[in-house]
């Protein structure tokens, strides 16, 4: 073989190569989901004041400290199943028509006295829900925006830090560690 031809046999592997990987990355389309798809600022407003009558601040930063709202609008669009997604939008409609049927206000209009009787409500109506639900059943929205809300806050800095007792790099292991009644429970990293 000469030099002329394997220089001509080079450009053509490397200009397929170039080719190939231009046709290979135009092909791929980038993940355009965003929480926007599912979720407006509106939602994500409501899912934030929701947790806050949840988690509110007391001595410690509260819920919507931790941007709960946020955090429950990336989880339901990147972990649940779309079914569910339809369950916990729908459930954000259901909360508002909850608020009016009983304040004849939307929840984000109501005091936190009110707010708290709502979910409260809402509360009992999910746990008698489960204990008659069935495996295939759908789930309750507001166990699932509850539970997102303890997740999302308890998980957050705000919460390991503020609301649980933190060490970032812990020592030794102490298996025995008194507790005295109102303690904060350890954070785990």
């Amino acid at each position: 073989m000469n030099r002329r031809d394997a220089i001509g046999r080079v450009a053509l592997i490397m200009g397929g190569a170039m080719i190939g990987t231009e046709f290979l990355l135009s092909g791929c389309k980038p993940n355009t989901a965003t929480i926007e798809n599912i979720f407006d600022a509106d939602h994500v407003a409501l899912l934030n004041e929701v947790g806050e009558t949840i988690l509110p601040t007391t001595s410690t930063p509260g819920a919507k400290a931790a941007n709960v709202g946020g955090f429950m609008a990336i989880m339901v669009r990147d972990c649940y199943e779309p079914a569910d997604q339809q369950i916990f939008l729908d459930g954000l409609t259901k909360l508002d028509d909850a608020s009016n049927k009983k304040f004849s206000k939307k929840f984000l209009d109501l005091d936190a006295g009110q707010r708290t009787a709502l979910l409260t409500d809402l509360d009992k109506e999910q746990k008698e829900y489960s204990k008659t639900k069935k495996p295939k059943d759908p789930n309750h929205y507001f166990r699932m925006i509850k539970e997102l809300t303890l997740l999302g806050y308890f998980t957050s800095e705000v919460g390991c830090t503020k609301a649980l007792r933190y060490v970032p790099v812990p020592g030794r292991f102490d298996g025995c560690i008194p507790y005295k009644k109102g303690d904060r429970a350890w954070a785990l990293s």
